[in-house]
């Protein structure tokens, strides 16, 4: 039996181009990697790291189940695409197997068996499994084609809008199965065969058509189906569906511990194009749904970043909130890649800029304990002064590092994309902290916390968010706290929630002071203040409008007081609306400050 007739061509053709482009790219990829990250990889690949990466991509490269907890739907119809086909792929070569044994069987003589297996006995269980499998890929085909159409009825807003290749691809991909069903249906009416879908239709058409018009709508079918395969494997690797082959190395790859850095690299290429372009990311956008704006979103951002069309505005004009990343099925780290385009599209470092440093220090007092303020906090006194109560009631000897002023923590200019600035300002800081022998380091500022964890090195140097260190003041019964019948409601920060991971230290600290009600959006879904530092691009107005989003939420909970543990939430929530809004030290040191009165007056 020859495996060849004149339609595969299309197929052949597509495949190899295919498989060419893909081999050039994972290999000029994997070849620019830095040397310490392909040693990461050569020590990771025989531990296990490799079993669990193996684990990942099949929940999700093949099942999608990050998709289906955010949206069912979604992730059915992108698990009966992918898993559907996979399992055609793998069932059809297992047939073929069945049929023809140990012999060579070219690529197209698996594709297109159902053409070239006409004159061999059938086996119905494989026809039956087959036909089940193809029907439900085209359940998610016709999913996908009213996700166009109708996409609020899948629970999205808004989808993603295509390039070229974007558009080639998806139209081959809409019609490869139904004239996959098209062609083996054709096939079983002429020469039988098939089960309950295309033996059924194949029935059908027999019975409404003569030879010769089967004979020539066969022929049509198989090269329509083979010319669509041959297309958009063409189309693939310059299209979102690149992501089909970009995510399984990605998720080894970062099993293997490589990451992302604020300079461009060759792992980064793995991330951007590992990006579906599913959309996803769109809905949690607090510019798109409160502003309108619409082209900034994560989803353009990688693909204008992945084709050479990046701008200043699409780079810029994002919160950083992290809410996107918190959806994202792939796990892209969006905000790190936002920062590398950043660094590329803006950062020139003038060494004279920096030249005050030197021999500066401006820091007070004594302790092994450190409080850096940060240039919020020292906008915000009143959360400076309530750290100053706390201590006192704590009775614990502090150094304050830039009480009288100082010298910027270094992350809004990392922010901005000048990385190289930067890091100016961090290895001031550092000597700074190391020189006064300090073994904690308490900041109010998530902003200063986050980078003082990632990209300071501070090895033996706790560091704390104010939360965390009253929480343990708290439970070490060095600080004690008045309870009143007073209902708060709490705002996570970005970069305290999302960012870092501290949810619970505040709700514990406000639970004892009084009743803690929680708001629609919270915890790693809450919403940003919109005076992130992050958007170089938002005017007031704009940041206004974003507060008032953000604070109608918190107002609609009934609290008489809403809660950040942010400086610049704080300011930003003052904004948006007429209630109170506090820090949680202001509120632990209204407590502090409540239970001495009723001492002293108790005394009087």
């Amino acid at each position: 039996m020859t495996f060849f007739a004149p339609f595969c061509l299309p197929f052949i053709i597509g495949a190899l181009t295919m498989f060419s482009i893909l081999a050039w790219k994972w290999g000029s990829w994997l070849w620019r990697l830095s040397r310490a990250d392909k040693l990461a990889v050569l020590r990771a690949v025989p531990t296990r790291a490799t079993w669990e990466a193996l684990r990942e991509a099949v929940c999700e490269a093949l099942l999608h189940r990050r998709i289906f907890r955010i949206n069912p739907v979604l992730g059915y119809m992108h698990m009966s695409l992918a898993l559907g086909w996979f399992l055609l792929i793998a069932v059809g070569w297992a047939e073929t197997l069945a049929y023809m044994g140990l012999r060579y069987v070219p690529l197209q003589g698996h594709v297109f068996f159902k053409y070239f297996a006409t004159g061999l006995p059938h086996k119905p269980v494989f026809d039956f499994v087959m036909d089940l499998l193809l029907l439900f890929v085209l359940s998610g085909v016709a999913l996908a084609w009213f996700k166009r159409l109708r996409s609020r009825a899948l629970g999205l807003r808004r989808t993603t809008r295509h390039v070229a290749g974007d558009r080639v691809a998806l139209t081959a991909l809409w019609f490869i199965f139904p004239a996959r069903l098209a062609a083996e249906s054709a096939t079983c009416a002429l020469y039988g065969g098939g089960s309950f879908l295309t033996g059924t239709l194949g029935g059908w058409m027999a019975a409404h058509a003569g030879t010769m018009a089967l004979m020539n709508f066969e022929t049509v079918a198989w090269w329509f189906y083979s010319s669509c395969l041959g297309l958009f494997f063409v189309a693939l690797p310059f299209s979102r569906y690149m992501h089909i082959f970009t995510e399984i190395p990605l998720i080894f790859l970062r099993r293997y511990g490589l990451r992302s850095s604020e300079k461009e690299g060759s792992y980064d290429r793995f991330q951007v194009e590992a990006c579906s372009r599913c959309g996803i990311c769109i809905d949690p956008c607090q510019l798109q749904r409160v502003l309108q704006i619409d082209r900034v979103q994560s989803v353009y951002f990688l693909r204008d970043r992945r084709y050479g069309m990046l701008d200043r505005e699409v780079a810029d004009n994002c919160l950083m909130c992290g809410r996107c990343a918190e959806r994202c099925p792939v796990g892209i780290d969006l905000n790190t890649l936002r920062i590398s385009s950043r660094d590329r599209l803006r950062n020139v470092p003038d060494e004279r800029r920096y030249d005050y440093l030197r021999g500066v220090d401006r820091s007070s007092g004594e302790g092994r304990v450190g409080y850096f303020a940060g240039c919020m906090t020292l906008l915000t006194p009143r959360t400076l002064q309530s750290m100053e109560r706390i201590f006192e009631a704590a009775g614990e000897r502090v150094w304050w590092a830039d009480r009288e002023g100082g010298v910027c923590c270094g992350r809004p200019l990392k922010l901005a994309g000048e990385t190289d600035s930067a890091h100016k300002m961090m290895r001031y800081n550092t000597d700074l902290f190391r020189s006064h022998g300090i073994t904690t380091l308490v900041t109010s500022c998530p902003i200063c916390l986050r980078v003082f964890r990632e990209d300071y090195d501070l090895q033996g140097i706790e560091v704390l968010h104010h939360s965390e260190y009253i929480l343990r003041l708290v439970r070490a019964g060095r600080l004690a706290l008045g309870r009143s019948a007073e209902r708060f409601t709490y705002h996570d920060p970005c970069e305290l929630g999302r960012g870092s991971g501290i949810y619970e230290a505040p709700r514990e600290v406000i639970a004892a002071v009084g009743e803690l009600l929680e708001p629609a959006h919270t915890r790693a879904d809450a919403l940003c203040c919109g005076s992130s530092l992050a958007d170089t691009t938002l005017d007031d107005g704009q940041q206004v409008a974003l507060a008032r989003d953000a604070a109608g939420e918190l107002d609609a909970t009934g609290a008489e007081v809403i809660v950040t543990s942010c400086p610049l939430c704080k300011k930003a929530l003052a904004r948006g609306t007429r209630r109170a809004v506090r820090d949680l030290s202001e509120v632990v040191a209204d407590s502090i400050a409540d239970r001495v009165g009723d001492r002293a007056g108790g005394q009087a």
